[in-house]
């Protein structure tokens, strides 16, 4: 028996995993389409369950949550045979020396995966990874965030509704004590999403074992504002960017760059929605400390909270305040359905943030580097784009940016310079869920993609199948009786298929004559 954490569900899915992987990629698809419409079918659940763990209404669950998880999951069905299927490599590619060959490259899946999920999207971003993995054939180990386990305890019922095998999808503890010994479970591939801090130590341990992974980490994403963005829109959608999901987003915006010209056009066009914003409630006591300090750390160092007025806010901003409470542990949700308790909830006054707009901010401050997880963005003028490319590579994280321009072409050519996994122009965060895009980030953000092509081929590893015809083995009959003559075969066929000039070419052809009329 093994002493591998999680050995008996791990042993049970891999088990499962074997005849899962044996059917053809049809077959692994008709349960998506099911779920797909389960999640129509049963929306007011996770409406309740999301409400209920994290506190999101309905119009964010399904905007935010359900839509995208829906179109994830329709391309597969529409995409996934023709992505997975072996691709034959085609015979103008092959060299001469592999006359008789022909190759495919086939896509076979990892075997069992390791899902690490969070907790702010509980389910668009462990749905359609999970969705990924199991159309790809694998098995899959789901260790939920503690923080929503009545939408996780659903999400999971909805896979096995829909036909997934029961032993093919585990569902592990939400508990946090579960996550650590991920790392030391029999996977094949993990794929985490959370904090960089956290998700470093994994990479570092699944390193050591060799064990791939695929790590969504944290962000602190930019927002360039040129010279002639349409400013009135770019100061909506930062807004947008700053405070969805309350700001507990990946992809939020946390840094606005903007074009010196119009950075006091900018903020006044952010300055009634920041005067009418009250506080909101974030999910743990940490990013409540965490966005005081990098708010007062700011505010210490020159910055100035945007308000109505402009000035004098002071720290006062990114304190707590006292909310109403989240739902009661194993309080009915949905057609009368209990879930299990989760964490005990923080205490009142502890969970207010208001959101929170710096002006004056500059690049070295803490709130400029960190991936925070609370409704807080500074604002840093610039003058040229080169100094606004600098600036913003300050910071560690390579998530997503956004660039506002008029010239859209600009925007485009501006595009690669800026090291993030996504760009979009004149938007925010949005685009990022096209169900045909992949998604990840570079640097403190992570490795590796979800979602579209990419994102289901990181949950196979390729393999190579060569077929040779006829019985001719040069290599194989030099290796058993050497002959002098393979050198003047092979070096002509160097000199004749790569080296320079007609006179090269005609030498080569003769030297690899020469040397086959005195082969044994």
């Amino acid at each position: 028996m093994s002493s591998a954490p999680f050995a008996a569900e791990v042993a049970a899915c891999r088990a499962a995993q074997r005849t899962w992987a044996g059917l053809p990629v049809r077959e692994r698809l008709r349960p998506v389409r099911a779920l797909r419409h389960l999640l129509v079918e049963r929306a007011a659940d996770l409406f309740a369950a999301v409400e209920a763990d994290i506190g999101r209404p309905a119009v964010e669950v399904v905007g935010s949550e359900l839509l995208p998880t829906a179109a994830a999951l329709k391309y597969l069905e529409r995409e996934a045979a023709g992505v997975l299927k072996p691709r034959r490599v085609a015979g103008r590619l092959r060299p001469t020396w592999l006359l008789g060959c022909r190759d495919a490259v086939h896509r076979r899946p990892w075997g069992v995966v390791g899902v690490v999920g969070t907790w702010n999207y509980p389910v668009y971003l462990n749905a359609v990874p999970v969705a990924q993995a199991l159309v790809a054939g694998n098995g899959v180990a789901w260790k939920p965030s503690e923080n929503a386990p009545r939408t996780a305890a659903l999400t999971h019922r909805l896979f096995l509704a829909a036909g997934f095998p029961p032993d093919l999808f585990a569902l592990l503890p939400a508990t946090r004590e579960a996550g650590p010994p991920m790392a030391e479970a029999d996977f094949d591939h993990v794929v985490f999403t959370g904090s960089d801090g956290v998700g470093r130590k994994l990479a570092a341990r699944l390193g050591e074992r060799l064990i791939p992974s695929t790590l969504e980490l944290s962000g602190c994403d930019a927002l360039f504002v040129l010279a002639d963005a349409d400013v009135p829109l770019a100061a909506r959608s930062a807004w947008f960017g700053l405070t969805l999901n309350r700001g507990q987003t990946c992809i939020a915006v946390r840094r606005a760059f903007v074009h010196r010209s119009r950075a006091a056009e900018f903020a006044a066009a952010l300055a009634p929605l920041a005067a009418a914003a009250g506080p909101v409630h974030l999910v743990t006591r940490g990013q409540v400390e965490q966005a005081e300090r990098l708010v007062g750390e700011a505010l210490e160092r020159g910055a100035r909270v945007l308000s109505s007025p402009l000035e004098g806010e002071g720290r006062g901003a990114a304190r707590g305040v006292r909310g109403k409470a989240l739902p009661s542990p194993g309080e009915p949700v949905g057609k009368g359905q209990a879930f299990p308790s989760p964490p005990a909830p923080l205490p009142q006054g502890e969970r207010g943030v208001r959101p929170t707009v710096l002006l004056d901010a500059t690049a070295d401050m803490a709130i400029c580097r960190e991936a925070a997880f609370a409704p807080v963005c500074a604002v840093i003028a610039f003058d040229t784009i080169d100094e606004a490319l600098s600036l913003a590579a300050r910071s560690p994280f390579a998530l997503a940016a956004s660039v506002f321009s008029a010239d859209t072409g600009a925007a485009e050519r501006l595009a690669p310079r800026i090291p993030a996994g996504s760009v979009s122009v004149n938007d925010v965060i949005a685009p990022t869920a096209h169900p045909a895009t992949p998604f990840g980030g570079r640097g403190a953000s992570g490795w590796g993609v979800t979602q579209g092509a990419e994102g289901l081929l990181a949950m196979t590893a390729p393999q190579v199948v060569t077929v040779r015809r006829f019985r001719y083995r040069p290599h194989v009959d030099d290796a058993v009786s050497p002959d002098p003559a393979t050198f003047d075969i092979l070096q002509g066929l160097l000199r004749a298929t790569h080296a320079p000039g007609v006179r090269a070419w005609v030498g080569g052809v003769r030297q690899m004559l020469r040397g086959m009329r005195r082969k044994k």
